[in-house]
């Protein structure tokens, strides 16, 4: 068994609830709504613990890469758990480690890896992740 299926793996959680729509023709959640699913907890927590402000920020994340691995159905309505860790730390980039857990369940329903490039606004040119979101990232490194 893979790691990033376990719980033990993440050190951030955040509840998800699917929705009606997130079903698709076969009855379980479409694959591509897990990448909706795996924004929403990254975003969750940098403006929870790296103060990012999605509005006023001067720098801002642009996904680059990301990846996912389905390893049992799940579909609405269920209550879910993304889980968040950060699997490489560089001096623009981050790649997270992600994962959608059943509620309770031990084993991730999915896995994945998302990578952000931090990026000033103005220009879309990289830049160093700043301050404050590099001490909550490197919170989550080595989870």
């Amino acid at each position: 068994m893979d790691a990033e299926q376990q719980r033990s793996h993440y050190g951030y959680f955040l509840d998800l609830t699917t929705r009606w729509m997130d079903n698709d023709i076969y009855g379980h959640v479409n694959n591509v709504t897990y990448y909706s699913y795996f924004d929403t907890v990254v975003n969750q927590y940098l403006i929870e613990h790296g103060d990012l402000n999605i509005h006023t920020a001067e720098v801002v994340g642009f996904v680059v890469a990301s990846s996912c691995q389905y390893r049992s159905p799940i579909a609405f309505p269920e209550v879910l758990e993304g889980a968040l860790r950060v699997a490489k730390l560089g001096r623009s980039s981050v790649q997270y480690g992600l994962a959608i857990f059943k509620q309770g369940e031990p084993l991730a329903s999915a896995h994945g890896t998302f990578t952000h490039v931090f990026v000033d606004r103005a220009s879309s040119r990289s830049v160093p992740i700043p301050a404050r979101i590099r001490q909550a990232l490197e919170r989550l490194t080595g989870a």
